[in-house]
Protein backbone atom coordinates (compact mmCIF):
# COMPACT_ATOMS: atom_id res chain seq x y z
CA UNK A 1 0.00 0.00 0.00
CA UNK A 2 1.28 3.45 -0.94
CA UNK A 3 1.08 6.21 1.66
CA UNK A 4 2.65 9.64 1.23
CA UNK A 5 2.95 11.27 4.68
CA UNK A 6 3.88 14.67 3.28
CA UNK A 7 0.79 14.75 1.04
CA UNK A 8 -1.38 13.55 3.93
CA UNK A 9 -0.09 16.35 6.17
CA UNK A 10 -1.04 18.84 3.46
CA UNK A 11 -4.46 17.18 3.18
CA UNK A 12 -4.96 17.66 6.93
CA UNK A 13 -3.78 21.28 6.70
CA UNK A 14 -6.23 22.09 3.90
CA UNK A 15 -9.00 20.18 5.68
CA UNK A 16 -8.43 22.32 8.77
CA UNK A 17 -8.44 25.50 6.71
CA UNK A 18 -11.66 24.50 4.92
CA UNK A 19 -13.35 23.63 8.23
CA UNK A 20 -12.24 26.96 9.72
CA UNK A 21 -13.59 28.83 6.70
CA UNK A 22 -16.90 26.97 6.90
CA UNK A 23 -17.29 27.61 10.62
CA UNK A 24 -16.01 31.14 11.08
CA UNK A 25 -15.72 33.07 7.83
CA UNK A 26 -18.71 35.02 6.55
CA UNK A 27 -17.33 37.32 3.90
CA UNK A 28 -17.54 37.89 0.16
CA UNK A 29 -14.10 36.64 -0.87
CA UNK A 30 -12.49 33.99 1.33
CA UNK A 31 -15.52 31.76 1.76
CA UNK A 32 -16.94 31.85 -1.77
CA UNK A 33 -13.72 32.13 -3.79
CA UNK A 34 -10.62 31.14 -1.84
CA UNK A 35 -12.51 28.21 -0.31
CA UNK A 36 -13.23 26.88 -3.80
CA UNK A 37 -9.58 27.21 -4.82
CA UNK A 38 -8.45 25.43 -1.65
CA UNK A 39 -10.94 22.57 -2.02
CA UNK A 40 -8.98 21.51 -5.10
CA UNK A 41 -5.84 21.31 -2.93
CA UNK A 42 -7.75 19.37 -0.28
CA UNK A 43 -9.02 16.76 -2.72
CA UNK A 44 -5.70 16.55 -4.57
CA UNK A 45 -3.61 15.93 -1.46
CA UNK A 46 -6.17 13.50 -0.08
CA UNK A 47 -5.82 11.40 -3.23
CA UNK A 48 -2.08 12.01 -3.59
CA UNK A 49 -1.52 10.62 -0.10
CA UNK A 50 -2.84 7.19 -1.15
CA UNK A 51 -2.42 7.01 -4.94
CA UNK A 52 0.82 6.62 -6.83
CA UNK A 53 -0.09 8.66 -9.89
CA UNK A 54 1.40 11.72 -11.50
CA UNK A 55 0.41 15.18 -10.40
CA UNK A 56 -1.26 15.77 -13.77
CA UNK A 57 -3.43 12.65 -13.53
CA UNK A 58 -4.64 13.30 -9.98
CA UNK A 59 -5.08 17.05 -10.53
CA UNK A 60 -7.10 16.43 -13.71
CA UNK A 61 -9.29 13.87 -11.95
CA UNK A 62 -9.94 16.32 -9.10
CA UNK A 63 -10.76 19.14 -11.53
CA UNK A 64 -13.17 16.93 -13.48
CA UNK A 65 -14.82 15.81 -10.23
CA UNK A 66 -15.27 19.45 -9.14
CA UNK A 67 -16.73 20.32 -12.55
CA UNK A 68 -19.12 17.36 -12.28
CA UNK A 69 -20.33 18.53 -8.86
CA UNK A 70 -20.85 22.01 -10.29
CA UNK A 71 -22.78 20.52 -13.22
CA UNK A 72 -25.02 18.68 -10.73
CA UNK A 73 -25.69 22.05 -9.13
CA UNK A 74 -26.47 23.55 -12.55
CA UNK A 75 -29.11 20.89 -13.27
CA UNK A 76 -30.42 21.16 -9.68
CA UNK A 77 -29.78 17.48 -9.00
CA UNK A 78 -30.27 17.96 -5.26
CA UNK A 79 -33.90 18.91 -5.92
CA UNK A 80 -34.74 16.09 -8.31
CA UNK A 81 -33.08 13.63 -5.94
CA UNK A 82 -35.39 14.89 -3.20
CA UNK A 83 -32.47 15.96 -0.99
CA UNK A 84 -33.03 19.72 -0.83
CA UNK A 85 -33.71 19.56 2.91
CA UNK A 86 -30.81 17.22 3.71
CA UNK A 87 -27.93 19.29 5.17
CA UNK A 88 -25.31 16.62 4.45
CA UNK A 89 -26.39 16.42 0.80
CA UNK A 90 -26.41 20.22 0.61
CA UNK A 91 -22.85 20.32 1.95
CA UNK A 92 -21.56 17.61 -0.40
CA UNK A 93 -23.43 18.55 -3.58
CA UNK A 94 -23.83 22.24 -2.92
CA UNK A 95 -26.97 24.19 -3.65
CA UNK A 96 -26.20 26.76 -6.32
CA UNK A 97 -24.32 26.81 -9.60
CA UNK A 98 -21.79 29.55 -10.30
CA UNK A 99 -19.41 30.09 -13.19
CA UNK A 100 -17.15 31.77 -10.64
CA UNK A 101 -16.79 28.39 -8.92
CA UNK A 102 -15.56 26.86 -12.18
CA UNK A 103 -12.97 29.62 -12.48
CA UNK A 104 -11.84 29.08 -8.88
CA UNK A 105 -11.48 25.34 -9.48
CA UNK A 106 -9.41 26.09 -12.57
CA UNK A 107 -7.18 28.46 -10.62
CA UNK A 108 -6.74 25.83 -7.90
CA UNK A 109 -5.83 23.28 -10.56
CA UNK A 110 -3.19 25.59 -12.05
CA UNK A 111 -1.78 26.52 -8.64
CA UNK A 112 -1.29 22.85 -7.75
CA UNK A 113 1.58 22.38 -10.17
CA UNK A 114 4.03 24.94 -8.72
CA UNK A 115 3.03 23.92 -5.18
CA UNK A 116 3.64 20.27 -5.96
CA UNK A 117 6.97 21.06 -7.66
CA UNK A 118 8.05 22.95 -4.53
CA UNK A 119 6.99 20.03 -2.33
CA UNK A 120 8.99 17.60 -4.49
CA UNK A 121 12.09 19.81 -4.40
CA UNK A 122 11.88 20.07 -0.61
CA UNK A 123 11.46 16.31 -0.19
CA UNK A 124 14.49 15.61 -2.43
CA UNK A 125 16.70 18.08 -0.57
CA UNK A 126 15.73 16.68 2.85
Amino acid sequence: MHFDRSAFRLFLLFLGIEIAIALWVRDRFVRPYLGDVLVIFLLFYGLKSVLRQTTAVIATAVLLFAFCIEYLQFIKAIEWLGLSHNRIAQTILGTSYSTHDLLCYGLGFLALFPLENLRKKQSHSA
